[in-house]
């Protein structure tokens, strides 16, 4: 089969698309052919070189196609059905796992992380990933929601708690995570604060729901969050930028807010006043992925029509440099997708 593969650590020049042994599934398993896979920012630091990425290495967390081998212990699921796969990698054994909590794992990582991910033609899982969509859905929609989707759903409503009234900034309105964030925010009938870089993208964010936009560029976030609370402050901020924004982020805090963060896009190092800790009684949370219980939750939001992904642009799979290149840039609206 044909994929994007790194054989060693670098920029987009490092990615290659060439021919690779066809996966050989187990007996508790399925085939699924890709046809779509999103990319994440995850892929940008897997690709410069990330703890625990073997090489050579597949990247690619966010896989939608078509089942064409079902394996010989496998029930409920047919050759051709339409699928996208849970970009959870995890044991299915221990205590965590049993609970429901498959993102405390020992053994958890992202598909096309820790393991090698979906930039190529076939993809061996297991059936517990694999989630059918409906015929209406685009292969390209469907590679566009798993991990940020997830990702927001665990910080908003496994995390923080996110109740009717509230009052959320959202961090980056143009990421995966923010697009899903604002969503998800104003399903739980949450006001919604985002920030974004430009006009288009403002107003991209407020088709989306957000009632308010800050131009992180051109304004003091903590500033301007202020103006529209009334000096009152958030009870949550969803913060995945890190250094950039985080001493703002933390500003925007009413006393007894919530910062749950996802990433450190800009670093991974912040200054914390412990002073400003206690005294307001803030909460610092940190979030990794979800949970396969969540994410058939969101994906019933998303597939009911109340959760809506946003595609920005697709290359082909032989464009993967590109499409990197591309990604890097920030440019984009929604969800950068390869078609497989």
């Amino acid at each position: 089969m044909k994929a994007a593969i790194i054989h060693e650590f670098g920029g987009p020049e490092v990615l290659r698309y060439e021919d690779v042994p066809d996966p050989k599934p187990r007996k508790d398993q399925v085939l699924v052919r890709v046809r779509a896979c999103g990319l994440n920012h995850l892929d940008l630091w897997a690709r410069k070189g990330l703890p625990g990425v073997n090489l050579p290495h597949i990247l690619g967390s966010d896989i939608a196609g078509d089942i064409v081998e079902v394996g010989e212990y496998v029930t409920g699921f047919k050759v051709g059905q339409r699928v996208v796969l849970a970009p959870l990698h995890f044991c299915n054994q221990c205590e965590q796992c049993a609970a429901g909590r498959q993102n405390m794992c020992r053994e958890f990582t992202v598909i096309g992380n820790g393991v090698d991910g979906g930039d190529c033609e076939l993809f061996a899982v297991r059936p517990v990933s694999v989630f059918p969509i409906p015929d209406e859905m685009a292969y390209r929609e469907a590679a566009s929601v798993p991990l940020v989707f997830l990702t927001a759903f665990h910080m908003l409503t496994g995390r923080a708690a996110v109740r009717p009234g509230q009052t959320v900034l959202v961090l980056g309105a143009n990421s995966g995570v923010g697009i899903a964030a604002i969503q998800i925010a104003k399903l739980f009938g949450a006001t919604v604060i985002a920030t974004a870089g430009d006009d288009r993208k403002s107003e991209r964010a407020r088709e989306l729901g957000a009632d308010y936009v800050v131009n992180h560029y051109q304004q003091k976030i903590g500033d301007e969050v202020r103006k529209i609370t009334n000096k009152a402050g958030v009870d949550i901020v969803i913060e995945h930028v890190g250094p950039a924004t985080w001493n703002e982020s933390v500003r925007s805090l009413k006393p007894g807010g919530v910062l749950v963060t996802c990433g450190a896009t800009t670093g991974p190092k912040v200054d914390i006043d412990l002073r400003f800790l206690f005294s307001r009684q803030l909460s610092f949370l940190g979030s990794y992925m979800g949970t396969l219980g969540e994410l058939h939750e969101v994906l019933k939001l998303v597939f009911s029509g109340k959760l809506k992904p946003v595609v920005d642009r697709a290359f082909s799979l032989a464009e993967i440099r590109a499409a990197h290149g591309y990604l890097e840039k920030s440019q984009m609206f929604g969800k950068v997708v390869l078609d497989v």
